[in-house]
């Protein structure tokens, strides 16, 4: 299965020091590089996904810093990357038509933020076809109000992973590597008989 690994808005504005520092972020960010070096060493197809905002924003604005991807999974020159304007990272940009042109059949999804960024991008693939692995370990975000109830981000985050099971697989860093380590060998044995 042709697959297609995701790097959603890892950018500075969400670290320590920050404008929108999220919960976890550079935990999440290690586990995101450990896929990027993988399909980086295996030839996979990804692509860097950076959020710019519109205008009035307060976070993650054009030509600042904070907008940056962090160096934690830093974009190499000559990599794939997609800028978008809205959490959903098919919407108006040519994420679609690149993955289609790829034969891109399964997503990996991981980034900033869970809640947001991640959720929106996960149910539009779900609603183009495409299958997907999230990666729970490599996603991070951050406490939510409403109501008048705050809601940890330890919360946010498992209330999250939870819904993405009805749109594709939640998994850890190292459960994706075993299970593409076993379509590998499977496809391998394949090509043998």
């Amino acid at each position: 299965m042709q697959t297609t690994l995701l790097l959603l808005d890892i950018q500075k504005d969400y670290f320590p020091g920050g404008k929108m520092e999220l919960v976890g972020a550079e935990a999440a960010a290690r586990q995101a590089y450990a896929l990027l070096q993988c399909f980086r060493e295996r030839g996979g197809r990804h692509i860097h996904i950076q959020h710019l905002s519109p205008p009035g924003a307060n976070f993650l604005i054009p030509g600042e810093r904070g907008a940056d991807i962090h160096d934690l999974a830093a974009h190499f020159e000559g990599e794939p990357i997609l800028y978008k304007h809205s959490p959903n990272a098919f919407h108006q940009t040519d994420l679609l038509a690149t993955l289609r042109e790829w034969g891109t059949e399964r997503l990996i999804l991981c980034g900033m933020m869970t809640h947001l960024s991640v959720d929106s991008t996960l149910r539009a693939a779900h609603a183009l076809g495409f299958s997907a692995l999230i990666a729970a370990d490599a996603c991070a975000t951050r406490a939510l109000t409403f109501g008048g109830v705050h809601i940890p981000a330890g919360q946010v985050q498992a209330a999250s992973l939870a819904a993405f099971e009805s749109f594709g697989k939640v998994k850890t860093v190292e459960q994706i590597f075993s299970l593409l380590a076993a379509e590998e060998v499977s496809a391998l044995a394949k090509e043998k008989k």
